[in-house]
């Protein structure tokens, strides 16, 4: 196990939830699954307890602690693309699974966990300040997934 390793608390399906990323971001895994070896507050002894996997090179464990805790928009995975089509390849994996659409580019897989799905070109416009940074922002005010040619053009000042 890494020495700083990402804990995310799931009802049950921390497993699912870990094939899942694994399916659908590059450089992601399930390393490992342990059972209960006893009978805990959440679950039975021999269910699984918990899972390691990576999520695009970043260590996480998915823990089933049953239905105590939710997530929340206080933690979420920032996924940086490059164009429309990884955009587009991320946000309708998380979506179209279940998920649910937000606002700026957020969204929520079915077991809750937000995820960011910026492209690149945002954040880089953002980090100009300015006019510039006030015209994208502006623009990503008005979106969920984030449309990275109406953001191009908010940084040409169309």
């Amino acid at each position: 196990m890494h020495k700083n390793t990402i804990c995310l608390w799931y009802d049950k399906d921390a497993e699912a939830a870990a094939n899942f990323y694994a399916s659908v971001f590059p450089d992601s895994a399930v390393t490992g699954v342990h059972k209960a070896p006893a009978d805990f507050p959440g679950g039975k002894a021999g269910q699984v307890l918990t899972v390691e996997f990576t999520v695009l090179g970043i260590p996480c464990l998915g823990l089933n602690g049953g239905d105590v805790f939710k997530q929340t928009e206080a933690f979420s995975f920032q996924i940086m693309t490059e164009d429309q089509e990884e955009t587009d390849r991320y946000w309708d994996a998380i979506v179209g699974n279940g998920g649910k659409e937000s606002e700026c580019g957020w969204c929520k897989d079915k077991w809750g966990l937000s995820w960011q799905i910026t492209p690149r070109v945002l954040t880089e416009a953002m980090a100009q300040g300015g006019d510039v940074a006030q015209r994208a922002f502006a623009a990503m005010m008005t979106m969920q997934k984030i449309d990275v040619a109406k953001i191009e053009a908010a940084v040409r000042g169309d």
